[in-house]
């Protein structure tokens, strides 16, 4: 990989974050959003902000050590036994530019949702962190910002994602937008896109894409419509990047966890009225529009925004400090087992230990009957008013609509689950897929077992 070369992780995040790699490329970050790790050498302040539903308390999350990674025990403790939502990602460039709740805007009343701050658990190099899950209706804004670029000045950004959380949703993105909340034009965002949506421009296959939103269009090339060389990606770990020049821009990504970047598009603005020259705000959005439109769906781990438009050089090198990191799946063996599409716990009702009890999603409070344990043998275990129970495919059943339910644990096949690279947890015995009924997303909603088909539903994190 051309630019830098790869060291273990730990000392790669003592030397230096991307945004010490941008500066040494004469295009210092602007704007450095992350909740997982410090993106400068030496920032040692706070990551990001939490606040509890049981009191309303207010604690910031920092670093374990300048240049390191995020305290996640801190927020743990601070988290036990309630619910706990990301209220504010703090700038580590120094120019305040701190993303906050979105407001409404011409698009969406407001103001928005804001994460839940546990629904994203990951490790670098080992060391738990948490992302940012951005259900539909949950966004971050700073209208107010310092050093990000206007008109036509040039900028870069990158993002990294998670490659298998999007929808067809408008319009999952992060990046520069427009300061009023409303759509202003042609030409008044620059922002990173992630999903599948095809109401505008699209890339081949199926999606979902890496596009730039650039308002009243997501673009995937200099065509409006279509890009066949801006393909489908499917990395769990993406890094995307848009920049952005006088008639010149670029889309390139890769595998967050491994090799180079590759170069989807670049070259003159869109042929549409309104994109040359671009009419860019300096607004920040994340998980939303520049309009406020917040249907999308996706989880952000870091990002930054550059003055100037950083050289292929430059993005290869940051690419390898992010594969230095070492962003990987979360390590954790016990803990709530969250649901994908609806944000909610898999849940034993009124914690019963009554053999045969049927589980259900229910708003996580981190309660024990939420809290799961994947033993080395494949088993889920909960423990419910004094009792060890197993989570059971009923009557060993293996049919779609079998009811998942706890039971004394016996050592039985239908008690044994296999968790998988797509996020989704299937029956040892059916193959078939731990699966939210109806792909509801209501409290009290059962669980049961259905033929794995790929939707939200049916995909959970354990951490």
């Amino acid at each position: 990989m051309a630019g830098a070369t790869a060291t273990s992780g730990v000392a790669q995040a003592a030397a230096q974050g991307p945004c010490d790699v941008y500066a040494a490329g004469g295009t210092p970050c602007v704007a450095a959003h992350s909740t997982t790790r410090a993106l400068y050498a030496g920032y040692g302040g706070p990551l990001y902000q939490v606040r509890r539903s049981s009191d309303q308390a207010l604690r910031d999350i920092g670093v374990q050590g300048a240049g390191g990674y995020a305290d996640a025990a801190a927020q743990d403790s601070f988290c036990a036994g309630t619910s706990c939502v990301i209220t504010v990602i703090y700038d580590q460039s120094g120019k305040g530019n701190h993303l906050t709740q979105a407001p409404g805007g011409g698009a969406a009343s407001g103001p928005d949702n804001l994460a839940d701050a546990t629904l994203a658990p990951t490790t670098l190099n080992g060391h738990r962190a948490y992302g940012v899950y951005v259900a539909p209706g949950t966004g971050y804004r700073d209208n107010h910002t310092s050093g990000i670029a206007t008109g036509d000045q040039p900028e870069g950004m990158y993002a990294i994602l998670d490659g298998t959380h999007y929808n067809g949703g408008c319009c999952f993105d992060y990046g520069n937008a427009e300061t009023s909340s409303n759509d202003t034009g042609n030409g008044h965002m620059e922002a990173i896109y992630f999903g599948n949506i095809k109401v505008w421009g699209y890339g081949a296959g199926p999606g979902p894409w890496v596009m730039a939103d650039l308002e009243n269009g997501l673009f995937s090339g200099e065509n409006a419509r279509y890009n066949a060389n801006d393909p489908t990606v499917s990395h769990r770990y993406l890094s995307a990047m848009v920049k952005g020049a006088p008639n010149q821009w670029a889309i390139r990504a890769g595998d967050a966890q491994s090799g180079g970047l590759s170069t989807f598009y670049s070259g003159p603005r869109p042929n549409v009225a309104g994109y040359n020259p671009m009419h860019k705000e300096g607004a920040i959005i994340l998980g939303i529009g520049g309009d406020n439109s917040k249907g999308a769906q996706g989880t952000f781990y870091e990002g930054v925004m550059t003055s100037g438009y950083p050289s292929e050089a430059t993005e290869n090198a940051v690419q390898a400090n992010i594969v230095a990191a070492g962003y990987a799946n979360s390590s954790a063996t016990t803990g709530a087992l969250r649901g994908t599409g609806s944000g909610k716990c898999l849940d034993v009702p009124n914690a019963s230990a009554t053999a045969g009890t049927q589980t259900q999603i229910y708003t996580c409070w981190g309660g024990a009957n939420q809290t799961w344990t994947r033993t080395a043998d494949g088993q889920l275990t909960v423990n419910v008013s004094g009792s060890t129970l197993c989570l059971d495919a009923s009557s060993g059943g293996t049919a779609d609509g079998t009811k998942v339910v706890t039971w004394p644990c016996n050592g039985g096949a239908n008690q044994k689950w296999q968790f998988n690279s797509d996020g989704t947890v299937t029956g040892v015995p059916s193959g078939r897929c731990l699966d939210v009924a109806g792909a509801a997303v209501a409290d009290s909603t059962p669980v049961q077992l259905w033929s794995c088909w790929g939707g939200d539903n049916q995909k959970w994190t354990l951490g």
